[in-house]
């Protein structure tokens, strides 16, 4: 992977999620990330095996919305989760207040509350 890592500064900035269904001994789908440098080869940047329901991580934009409500998108409410990626959050956070103690707050509360729903759900 040292590769997508040295070229990760050439990227162009649209990731390309796709997937295909696994038959045989393991089941699922396995989902690809990949993204294209200024020469257009294709750079893996994550992959991973889902059993089943997705959650996708964002930080919740209008546009990501739009994109999984359209008729025909495959996205249902009974197949995926939306959720906030806390990184994203405290990113929104520091453009509008710029304060790094308070956004290391924003961090720690929602690590907190993360760890609170797991316990509680156990």
């Amino acid at each position: 992977f040292k590769p997508c890592i040295d070229g990760f500064a050439f990227y162009k900035s649209i990731v390309q999620v796709d997937g295909t269904f696994l038959y045989g001994k393991y089941k699922g789908t396995l989902l690809v990330a990949v993204v294209q440098d200024g020469r257009n080869n294709i750079i893996p940047i994550a992959f991973v095996a889902v059993e089943d329901g997705l959650c996708l991580i964002s930080d919740r934009h209008e546009a990501i919305r739009s994109a999984y409500s359209r008729n025909g998108s495959g996205w249902t409410e009974n197949n995926f989760v939306h959720v906030y990626y806390i990184r994203h959050i405290a990113q929104n956070f520091m453009q509008r207040f710029k304060n790094t103690a308070l956004k290391k707050n924003v961090v720690n509360m929602g690590n907190f509350i993360i760890t609170f729903f797991k316990t509680f759900n156990n």
